[in-house]
């Protein structure tokens, strides 16, 4: 009874402590709560803030003491740290509705940076206030301008989306009308396309002329409704919308980068910080993408994915679930991180969502046109770091998908006017190798052009990356045609993601430029190299491409390479030279009887006689030369004078450069001799050409992989073994 009676002592202790402590707990929080409140009302930003909301219409602005000192506070705050949500809120508010006037709300927006995201009601609200008419054209292309800067950040897009029909009508004003094209075309789904707009945009563009804003928003309605909109869109347009210099760029980046953001809202922001420091540097800054995350915020996806039933694609970890739900995707805010995901990619590649790519595109042009071409200063450890990461993984995308970008492609014609030929020379040469078709009236002024005069002013190195990108690029060009040529009318679609069609006569104008166009930049880099072999075997790479395009990409063209290469190839001092131009020459006899046999079938089929005069003359001249001795004789295609000849003190000149004599074989015959002729003290290299020497010589050269010469043997010499004794004998056609 004692011991129950002390444990319940202990009990009524151990509550009242617990009572006591709670208590305790209790006022501590009141005490810190009533601190943070004092604190508050006492922080002169949130009264700067209480002072913008209060503040009445009609309150004088010059010589406001009061206003500017709450204004220079909210810039403050604003260009050190940003402002907070509901600061944006209240200040936007106060600018759009005037209440102070046009200067007040000009300099509010220019201080308007946010430290992390925009509330998308007071974007809503601001561009309601558009409509009363008090503020001028100049402040109302500042507000827009704002609002394309900020618009990544803001936290969801579908108020805004509710409202493009309101949003729609301010294209009729001229001044706002690039700007207004820009928003459209950032919030445009499939069913903001209607008849009436579409009508409107062609009434503009009859009173504007074809602008290039106009254009750019017509095609992405074409995208999605391509029965309403007829016009033709050309294939290639200049920049849609300009990339305007704001005043919240450089504090937006200073902001971002202070409070360490992470996200879509800090590495989609591709823009320009200019160091005056040094004028002269160029700089590659903010060349990342952006990490994949859903277009809205939670509260408005979960809205949107009971009603639609979307899925973002940063939900979905693997390829099934891809697959179960590909017409479900929601795409992600900023298109930049597609090229970071493989399953995005290969959402590209399944769906051929021509919006997106379209979206793609965009950002990817933005990123060119600011850190490429008109970028800003900086140090060259950064440029070269940043900007490696940016094009490898932009390379490795565009490897995924087996096709460039088009923004790619017009980069590319502008910066290689301005290129050096080794700032990030793998990289660049990578994405001009993806390239697609380019007309023949367009593609010396685009390519040829640039990289002639890069080719002759460079290294050899470069003349080697450059001879394999035009390869890969003409490997490219044929392998499109082989997949997507239509047997019925010859129209190729050089382009499964674009509407871009060319005749079959017209793709192989521009192939054919593109093989003389190598053909004359071999033939001359080859002469200031001194004929080096590195350089000739990526020219020889190049020709291995050219021999086969009849049979193995279908492409009725054939084209012989020009005499600055065969010959090099011919007299090369290496024997691995001499072979491939051999196995070259069988694939193009192998060809060219092929094309002939097909010209019998369909008269639509035609190689120019001069391809056969030039292979035939080719043969010829390899046939004399290797095995026949004859080099250098009338009718030949190299030939010197007779009293030159006889100067040279070469006794048998025309078996200079026989299979026994060539300066690429001799190594071959000498160490033939020695083992057919052991204790032969003098060396006589003409015995091998005796009938069964020659013979066991030429199965000696096979033997040591060589087989493109053997191959060009069999195919243009008739040589075969006796039966008898397995000896050689040899006779020539």
């Amino acid at each position: 009874m004692a011991a129950t009676q002390n444990l319940s002592d202990s009990d009524q202790s151990s509550v009242s402590d617990q009572s006591v402590s709670s208590r305790s707990g209790n006022r501590s929080i009141r005490v810190a709560e009533k601190e943070r409140r004092k604190n508050e009302a006492e922080d002169p930003f949130v009264l700067s803030l209480k002072y913008f909301s209060d503040v009445k219409a009609g309150t004088p602005f010059h010589g406001n003491d009061k206003l500017e000192k709450n204004l220079v506070q909210v810039e403050k705050v604003a260009y050190s740290q940003g402002l907070p949500p509901e600061a944006v809120s209240i200040m936007l508010e106060f600018a759009m509705s005037l209440r102070m006037g046009t200067s007040a709300c000009v300099r509010v927006l220019k201080c308007l940076i946010p430290a992390s995201v925009v509330p998308q009601e007071a974007v809503v609200r601001a561009v309601v206030w558009l409509s009363v008419g008090k503020m001028p054209i100049s402040t109302q292309v500042l507000f827009i301008k704002w609002v394309l800067t900020v618009f990544d950040m803001i936290d969801a897009k579908d108020q805004l989306r509710a409202i493009y029909g309101f949003i729609f009508n301010f294209v009729t004003d001229e001044n706002l009308c690039p700007f207004i094209c820009h928003l459209l075309y950032l919030l445009t789904r499939k069913e903001s396309v209607r008849v009436f707009r579409v009508r409107k945009l062609l009434e503009l563009q009859s009173k504007l002329g074809r602008q290039p804003f106009l254009l750019h928003l017509l095609s992405l309605y074409k995208v999605f409704c391509p029965e309403l909109v007829t016009l033709s869109i050309p294939s290639r347009m200049k920049s849609g919308f300009k990339n305007h210099i704001s005043p919240w760029k450089s504090a937006l980046i200073a902001v971002q980068k202070r409070n360490g953001l992470q996200g879509a809202s800090s590495n989609s922001l591709v823009f320009t910080h200019k160091d005056k420091t040094n004028p002269r540097k160029r700089k590659h800054c903010h060349l990342e993408f952006p990490d994949l995350i859903p277009a809205l915020n939670k509260e408005a996806q979960s809205e949107q994915s009971s009603s639609r039933r979307v899925v973002p694609l940063v939900q979905l970890h693997s390829f099934a679930q891809l697959l179960e739900n590909m017409h479900r995707i929601e795409l992600p805010a900023q298109m930049g991180s597609l090229l970071g995901s493989s399953l995005a990619l290969q959402y590209l590649d399944c769906v051929q969502d021509e919006s997106a790519l379209l979206r793609l595109n965009f950002w990817l042009g933005y990123a060119f046109h600011e850190e490429f071409l008109f970028c800003g200063d900086g140090g060259p450890s950064q440029t070269s770091e940043e900007a490696l990461q940016f094009l490898n993984k932009l390379l490795s995308a565009q490897h995924f998908l087996q096709e460039g970008f088009s923004s790619s492609e017009v980069f590319l014609y502008k910066f290689l006017n301005v290129w050096d030929g080794s700032l990030l020379r793998p990289q660049i040469l990578g994405l001009l190798s993806n390239i697609p078709v380019v007309p023949s009236s367009q593609i010396r002024r685009l390519l040829f052009e640039p990289l002639m005069q890069l080719f002759f002013t460079s290294s050899l190195f470069f003349k080697c990356g450059l001879m394999e990108c035009l390869n890969n690029m003409l490997l490219k060009w044929l392998t499109w045609h082989s997949i997507y040529a239509l047997e019925d009318d010859l129209d190729i679609s050089l382009n499964s993601h674009t509407s871009i069609n060319m005749t079959l006569s017209g793709f192989k104008d521009s192939v054919m430029e593109l093989i003389h166009f190598v053909g004359r930049l071999a033939s001359v880099g080859l002469q200031l190299e001194g004929c080096h072999c590195l350089l000739l075997s990526f020219v020889l790479d190049f020709y291995e491409t050219v021999c086969d395009t009849f049979l193995k990409y279908g492409l009725p063209l054939i084209v012989m390479p020009p005499a600055g290469v065969f010959y090099p190839a011919l007299f090369a001092t290496d024997p691995v030279s001499v072979d491939r131009l051999a196995y070259i020459m069988h694939r193009y006899k192998v060809n060219l009887t092929s094309a002939k046999s097909q010209e019998k079938v369909t008269e639509a089929f035609h190689i120019s006689r001069q391809t056969f005069r030039e292979f035939n003359h080719y043969v010829v001249v390899m046939v004399n030369c290797l095995w026949n001795s004859r080099m250098f004789h009338p009718g030949m295609g190299v030939q010197l004078g007779e009293e030159l000849l006889l100067k040279s003190n070469v006794s048998q000149y025309g078996s200079s450069f026989d299979l026994v004599h060539h300066p690429a074989f001799m190594s071959y015959a000498v160490n033939f001799h020695q083992k057919c002729w052991p204790g032969k003290k003098d060396m006589d290299l003409n015995s091998i050409k005796h009938s069964k020497p020659w013979s066991w010589y030429l199965e000696y050269l096979f033997t040591q992989g060589y087989d493109g010469l053997k191959h060009f043997v069999q195919s243009n010499i008739s040589w075969q073994l006796k039966a008898d004794d397995g000896q050689g004998d040899a006779q020539q056609r």
